[in-house]
């Protein structure tokens, strides 16, 4: 075989080669895609934080740049007022509850008692008018006793009559207690007091200032001395989690990214070790690229707002922090491509 016809063979095989590991690799892998860079920005959530409550301000426990825990204390304003509302409440609330418990008992065994002792002795006056009037109708045939006198008798006997109704009925309203709109009326009345003491009681908790989550102050706006209004911002806590990344993606690589991939963030800091996230959301419209966005050739084209819920987060991620976002897709066996 002549030289120039071995060179033709070997370059044949060698082909050959290539284009039977190509196709392995094809077959193994699929196509592996061109990488896909998008840019964007660190959006970490911040929250103001106030008192919902007005007052002096007494006390502060954490300053700008601090780590603060959900829960734990920031400040707490002069307590001394809220404590005077919290036992005047409770006071009423007190006396309207003996009130509703009075009405529900009815009235005292002695008051009642003391109306049948009256009911009896009007019975025993309409009694001794009826025997008198009798002895004035026998004496008035006779001629004996004057017509004064008589009408006198019939008189005391309608009057014994009508003293004993009135003591008949007051027996039985003793008897039967208090009205029933009068117990409703005592029972709405505490449950009143009872609300004003909850809400006395909630003032009082609300002058203790408690981080709403895990984060880092940013600002401290008041010092302590200060009269704040309900709601004055006190506060602004960074919080740690989440942490976010918004990247914008143009109309033609829409395709290339999708809830639910994988995506490796690239820092000027950290060029070398990605954080790691998830797109979680790709907006449905479209809008202009942010003028912070460092994409000089992307600045005037219209794209997609992504985010992408970091999963590694630390203290070294900073609000606004430019970032270059690889989304990476997953082979059909789980491992990232």
């Amino acid at each position: 075989m002549s030289a120039s016809n071995l060179k033709r063979a070997l370059l044949l095989l060698v082909v050959l080669a290539a284009v039977g590991i190509g196709t392995y690799v094809y077959r193994r892998h699929g196509t592996a895609p061109a990488q896909a860079l998008f840019y964007g920005n660190v959006d970490i959530r911040e929250v103001t934080v106030g008192f919902r409550v007005s007052g002096r301000l007494a006390a502060l426990s954490v300053d700008e740049g601090d780590a603060v825990k959900a829960g734990e204390e920031l400040g707490r304003l002069d307590v001394t007022p809220l404590e005077l509302e919290l036992n005047e409440a409770k006071a009423t609330a007190g006396s309207l509850g003996r009130r509703l418990a009075l009405l529900r008992s009815g009235f005292r065994p002695e008051e009642v008692a003391q109306s049948r002792a009256t009911v009896a002795e009007r019975r025993a006056e309409l009694t001794n008018a009826e025997q008198a009037l009798t002895r004035q109708e026998q004496l008035k045939g006779t001629g004996a006793v004057a017509r004064r006198v008589y009408d006198d008798a019939v008189a005391a006997r309608d009057e014994a009559r009508a003293r004993l109704a009135a003591a008949q009925a007051n027996l039985k309203q003793f008897e039967s207690g208090y009205r029933a709109q009068e117990v409703a009326e005592a029972e709405a009345n505490e449950k009143r007091a009872a609300a004003a003491t909850a809400q006395a009681a909630q003032r009082l908790a609300d002058a203790v200032l408690l981080a709403p989550a895990d984060g880092t102050v940013l600002t401290r706006a008041v010092e302590p001395g200060a009269i704040l209004a309900a709601g004055a911002p006190v506060f602004t806590i960074s919080l740690k989690q989440p942490v976010w990344a918004r990247i914008y993606v143009g109309e033609a690589e829409l395709g290339r990214v999708a809830p639910g991939d994988d995506v490796l963030l690239y820092t000027d800091s950290r060029r070398e070790r990605p954080y790691h996230g998830r797109v979680g959301f790709v907006s449905p419209t479209a809008e202009f690229t942010p003028k912070n966005v460092e994409t000089a050739d992307l600045r005037t084209a219209l794209v997609y707002r992504a985010r992408v819920v970091v999963t590694d987060a630390d203290s070294a991620l900073r609000q606004g922090m430019p970032v270059t976002a690889e989304v990476v897709h997953r082979a059909t066996d789980g491992t990232v491509k």
